[in-house]
């Protein structure tokens, strides 16, 4: 029995949606003229879509999904998954990594 309470614990984590908290994930935008947004793509190419803009110092919370990669490449060929969090609007895709520097979250 006692590993059920564990195990339920688990099991409602995966279970319940992300939410962008504060604390350490987010990222902010960098390397880009403040009239030249950062164009968030829907795949990690800068062929694939543009999903959302990300203007430097005015976007919402920028989440990081999960690691940028492929690891393999030098940090600025790097693509980096995440979350766009503005008012009431969720966006999720890609952005360049040479672009975005780790923040927190407010």
């Amino acid at each position: 029995m006692k590993l059920l309470g564990p195990v339920a614990v688990l099991l409602l984590a995966l279970a319940a949606p992300a939410h962008a908290t504060s604390g350490p994930g987010c990222l902010v935008v960098v390397n880009v003229a403040s009239s030249d947004p950062l164009n968030m793509r829907a795949g990690p190419s800068a062929a694939a879509g543009i999903v959302d803009i990300l203007v430097p110092g005015r976007h919402g919370i920028v989440h990081l999904d999960a690691p940028c990669a492929p690891a393999s490449r030098p940090w600025a060929q790097r693509w980096c998954p995440v979350t766009h969090y503005d008012g009431d609007r969720v966006r999720s895709g890609f952005v360049k990594a040479r672009y975005v520097r780790d923040s927190d979250c407010p």
